[in-house]
């Protein structure tokens, strides 16, 4: 048995997404059928939209999914029909990282997320005519009307919530988030900044405030996102373009150094001024610098303590941090639509344009009415 959904499909490196019918096989054992509500568009599905990640084409990308459970498989315990839910990374639950609660690592994070198949390398993916695209992209392509998810990572969160707000919880924001307040552990009172200010940033600024930092220090060249990060909690804010010495400047905040630093942007000159910047024992904490970008440092530049650290998905346990950081948007204390641009599903390329040029900070896809 399958479900017909409606998929939007990237047939070509750099090309529109093309939407086309699907047949979705039933879940297995331990997966989930999902009904889409909302899905996030997030920089790595215009990563992989351009093939700098080679996972393979055709494909049915999206992994900030949130949506209501339409079945389940025999052996799934987490969550039942008819549960709201959010969508986030996979990983294949047996390596070492999987079972010490830093699953964003695991060993096989290639095969569960990039490679367009299930682990066992199969795809519940199908269509009458033509190739057939590959599926499962962060165990769910969410660019679909329905997606076929794993419980491991299909999250249950409160009814009450908005899902077109909660999805992006899934990755973006869970990753900046999750920097701040899972991988750095950033402490009351501490000093903190974080160079860039889209989605992750803005997240991560959010969680310094949550987490007690008393100085929140963003870095951007765009004036209105800065204006932004001031509104959800940062103490400081800095324009490189008007900034002629970057280091000197962050200095001129923290004048022993800042103990904490995130970069968000992979660029190489901000690893540059934000190592300098660093007080002994400080440590810089990185999601998006990649391999061949001539990103480096010399070491005796560290020799006071600090340290670097590459970040995955915030090193979170989502369904540990998804709810608490719902829990905190319930407060008033992580105000997540202060960031979202809504678009309806068929608009999907208009949202890739509006995401790529900084238009929409957080570009959300709604399937339905807000659920």
């Amino acid at each position: 048995m399958t479900t017909s959904a409606r998929a939007a499909v990237l047939e070509a490196r750099d090309g529109p997404f093309e939407f086309r019918d699907i047949e979705v096989e039933d879940p297995r054992p331990d997966e989930v059928l999902v009904r889409m509500v909302a899905t996030g568009i997030c920089a790595t599905d215009a990563h992989v939209r351009a093939q700098r990640m080679a996972t393979p084409l055709p494909v049915v990308l999206g992994h900030e999914g949130a949506g209501v459970v339409e079945r389940v498989g025999a052996a799934v315990t987490t969550v039942e029909a008819g549960d709201h839910v959010v969508l986030s990374y996979h990983s294949c639950g047996r390596c070492k990282p999987c079972m010490s609660a830093h699953a964003a690592y695991c060993d096989n994070v290639w095969a569960a997320n990039f490679a367009g198949a299930r682990l066992d390398g199969s795809n519940g993916l199908h269509v009458a005519h033509g190739a057939e695209p590959h599926g499962h992209f962060f165990g769910q392509s969410s660019f679909s009307t329905y997606a076929l998810t794993h419980q491991r990572n299909t999250i249950k969160v409160p009814r009450d919530l908005p899902l077109d707000v909660m999805a992006p919880l899934g990755c973006g924001l869970q990753t900046g988030a999750g920097a701040v307040l899972k991988a750095l552990a950033v402490p009351p009172g501490a000093s903190f900044a974080v160079f860039g200010v889209g989605a992750v940033g803005l997240a991560a600024v959010m969680a310094a405030r949550v987490a007690g930092a008393t100085t929140i220090v963003a870095v951007d060249v765009d004036a209105g996102r800065l204006e932004l990060a001031r509104d959800l909690g940062a103490t400081h804010l800095v324009n490189p373009g008007q900034a002629e010495d970057l280091t000197g400047t962050l200095r001129a905040i923290e004048a022993r150094g800042l103990e904490y630093v995130l970069d968000t942007s992979g660029r190489t000159e901000n690893l540059d001024a934000g190592v300098g910047a660093l007080a002994p024992l400080g440590r810089f904490g990185f999601v998006a610098f990649h391999e061949g970008t001539g990103a480096m440092i010399d070491a005796g530049r560290l020799t006071a303590g600090q340290s670097l650290q590459g970040i995955i998905q915030g090193d979170a346990v989502s369904s540990l941090l998804i709810n608490d950081l719902a829990q905190l948007y319930r407060a008033g204390r992580f105000p997540i639509d202060r960031l979202l641009s809504f678009y309806d599903f068929s608009d999907i390329n208009t949202a890739f344009e509006d995401a790529g040029s900084g238009h929409a900070t957080k570009a959300i896809l709604r399937f339905t009415s807000p659920g």
